[in-house]
């Protein structure tokens, strides 16, 4: 849910700064060479999944569309153009009446990915759709980074809820826009309450170290917060020793305790004997969160503890590892002249050195078992064959320029939810190995 969905007031700025330099010489050179009418298909998508991962998430559609239609050359963002000289006056005038009026088609944010998968396609002349490439790129390789990582820890959390709480470990925007691909890829809860202004995110917290060090006596910053916060709250209890404190939790706000925090230590050591000394102290219905430096390795190996929930962050907002998915832009298509009747013809980039593409618009199946699993991802041109045809992936985002396809970000939740579920079992390992389902290519031009 974005913040106009919210009936929040918001000041939206132009996107359209959000690119790189070289887009905008090109457009002037095409414009020039009477080629930046040629109506054109560009294709998203990656050749590899980061190593080591069985499978991809979708995540910041909803956040692409908002850039799209933000894309606009207003009067401050064109003097500076003119100011450093950057593209002549007619490009100039060009720009100023910038309005994407293309198609794009993709696949539903939350919906998993493979190599080669046609992620997000986008049609139009060259000149409109060109300009798109790197703020479509900057967030999608981003959120689904993200996405693909908290989606892994949810796997490894089972039916334990996971908190987002990485703000402090990345760029301040870019953290509001981890917490919304972590929700997509699972999480329950924020501690980012950008966040969840925005995107209607569940927002969390109590305190930090720091609160029960401003206290005389930890029982009295204990106190303070059952007094302000009451006793359903989660109190921080490794400032100094998790046994006293955990003693000293209970008695101030008795066995109606919500949860305790541990953020250090053996987790698994101290999780037991947290949960020892809670029953046998009456709070068994307290529960046990746990924090500090988790990832999705860290999660499983706690499967076995007496845990009840989970907070990550660095990992969570660096991807795990994997802060990026190399997903590209490519030109597959366009015509050979300006004329709107002209034929597409396909193109694509044949060097060396692992980084050719395939030529020609393309659609994507995902074909499915007997018993509803996935076994392989089809792309293709052409006619989509008979026995794909309801398997289709690909959806339409924008039509002529208007956006069609706003969701909920529940609905994209639970999407990623049943498309992780329909996956082989074996996507959720976290041993190294390849993309859970192959990629098959049939009918395409060359």
């Amino acid at each position: 849910m974005n913040t106009a969905e919210l009936g929040l007031p918001v000041d939206v700025p132009s996107t359209a700064l959000f690119t790189d330099h070289y887009e905008l010489t090109m457009l002037q050179a095409a414009l020039q060479a009477g080629t930046a009418d040629r109506r054109s298909v560009f294709e998203v998508f990656t050749r590899r999944l980061p190593e080591g991962r069985r499978y991809g998430v979708v995540a910041g559609t909803g956040r692409v569309l908002d850039a799209v239609e933000n894309f606009r050359f207003d009067a401050d963002v064109l003097g500076f153009l003119r100011e450093r000289r950057i593209v002549d006056e007619a490009t100039l005038e060009w720009l100023a009446s910038y309005r994407f009026g293309g198609d794009v088609w993709g696949y539903p944010e939350g919906e998993v990915y493979f190599p080669g998968s046609p992620i997000l396609r986008v049609e139009g002349s060259f000149a409109e759709c060109v300009l798109l490439e790197t703020v479509i790129l900057s967030i999608l390789n981003h959120d689904s980074a993200i996405a693909a990582a908290a989606s892994r820890m949810a796997s490894a959390a089972g039916d334990r809820p996971l908190i987002e709480m990485g703000a402090r470990r990345t760029h301040e925007l870019a953290a509001v826009a981890a917490s919304r691909a972590a929700y997509v890829g699972g999480f329950a809860t924020t501690s980012d309450l950008a966040a969840g202004f925005r995107y209607g995110i569940p927002t969390v917290g109590t305190s930090a170290h720091a609160f029960t060090l401003l206290h005389d006596r930890e029982r009295d910053a204990f106190q303070a917060q059952v007094d302000s916060l009451g006793r359903n709250t989660t109190l921080l209890v490794d400032t100094y020793d998790v046994t006293e404190a955990v003693r000293a939790a209970v008695e101030v706000a008795g066995p109606e305790l919500g949860a305790v925090r541990i953020d250090s230590g053996d987790l698994l050591l101290v999780a037991h004997r947290v949960r020892q000394q809670l029953d046998a102290l009456g709070a068994e219905r307290t529960r046990i969160i746990v924090t500090s430096d988790l990832d999705e390795y860290a999660i499983a190996s706690l499967a076995a503890a007496p845990v009840d929930a989970y907070g990550v962050g660095t990992q969570l907002v660096t991807g795990s590892g994997h802060p990026t998915c190399s997903m590209v832009y490519k030109l597959v298509a366009r015509a050979e002249s300006a004329d709107p009747k002209a034929p597409l013809v396909p193109v694509a980039k044949k060097s060396s050195g692992g980084k050719t593409s395939i030529g020609g618009r393309k659609w994507a199946a995902r074909r499915l078992d007997r018993d509803g699993v996935a076994e392989a991802e089809v792309i293709g041109t052409g006619p989509v064959p008979g026995e794909l045809a309801d398997r289709q992936l690909l959806v339409e985002l924008v039509k002529g320029g208007q956006v069609v396809a706003r969701e909920p970000l529940d609905v994209v939740r639970d999407r990623h939810a049943v498309a992780r579920a329909n996956l082989p079992l074996s996507a959720t390992q976290l041993s190294r190995g390849e993309a859970v389902i192959p990629t098959e290519y049939i009918q395409l031009d060359s």
